[in-house]
């Protein structure tokens, strides 16, 4: 399996890396560690030929001053690759690890090292180092998770309050995107006792006003309600069984609302430690 972790310093960043532990991942990855220097490096010859900053051309000096400073960003971006690099090689043994740095637009850059290194996942962080905000994706994440052609993974730094076993939760509709989590899911190494919850949200219908007080329409409501949990429960009987015959105990908890705040809500409860959604579920 093949890992591209985009790494930046940042909290989120570091959360990615300690994150990684509870993925479910294989003993022998391979892991390309890559750091991305926000700024444009102008050429190191200003003056076309090579010889110098001419001392009267006020533009070219600022040009080179412009190039230092961002040059020590990069060297600033090849030493976070390197401490992640070694972070990782401490956690995973079996992983070969490789760290690289460039400069430039990070998200546009991890975009692109993708399509030449052609990893099965890439890893980043919630947030950058500049980002504000608890609840948002930077627009770095958000821009990688949005346009990747595999599969990504968001890390955010939580509080641990049951470590041990892993929690994963799985959004699930029937449609082919949550089929493909759930086969994700089904192909990782996890743990002993890790847990698997299948999390489904059907259509939230009552009766308003003085509706809820005539019985037809009472009843009418509480046939669909069941009717559509049935039908959730035929879809995921297959997906269920993909999981459960990969060994990892799985269950199916159908709840009422809005697809979104559901999953949320469900996770924060059940403290997961991740959360799985396919491209095409849920409408996203």
């Amino acid at each position: 399996m093949k890992i591209l972790i985009g790494y930046d310093g940042s909290k989120s960043a570091e959360a990615s890396l300690d994150d990684l532990q509870g993925a479910g991942l294989p003993a022998d990855c391979e892991a390309l560690v890559f750091s991305i220097a926000e700024v444009w490096l102008p050429p190191q010859s200003f003056n076309g030929n090579g010889s110098g900053v001419k001392p009267d051309d006020y533009k070219e000096v600022h040009l080179r001053k412009h190039y230092k400073k961002n040059k020590r960003a990069v060297g600033e971006a090849e030493t976070f690759a390197r401490h992640a690099g070694d972070r990782l090689r401490a956690k995973f043994p079996g992983w070969k690890i490789t760290t690289e740095a460039t400069f430039g637009s990070p998200g546009w850059e991890i975009l692109d090292k993708a399509d030449v290194y052609e990893p099965d996942l890439i890893v980043v962080g919630s947030q950058g180092r500049t980002a504000i905000g608890r609840f948002f994706l930077g627009s770095i994440s958000n821009k990688v998770l949005t346009e990747a052609k595999c599969s990504v993974r968001v890390a955010r730094g939580k509080i641990e309050v049951d470590p041990f076993p892993v929690r994963v939760m799985i959004g699930f509709d029937g449609l082919p995107g949550s089929k493909a989590a759930v086969e994700a899911v089904a192909a990782r190494c996890w743990r002993d006792q890790s847990e698997i919850r299948l999390v489904a949200a059907s259509s939230q219908i009552a009766p308003v006003a003085i509706e809820r007080f005539v019985p037809p329409i009472a009843r009418w409501v509480e046939d669909e309600v069941t009717a559509e949990s049935e039908w959730i429960e035929r879809l995921a009987e297959s997906s269920l069984q993909v999981l459960r015959d990969a060994g990892i105990a799985t269950t199916l908890h159908i709840i009422a609302g809005n697809p979104k705040q559901v999953l949320i809500e469900e996770a924060e409860k059940w403290h997961a430690d991740s959360i799985f959604v396919g491209a095409n579920s849920f409408g996203s």
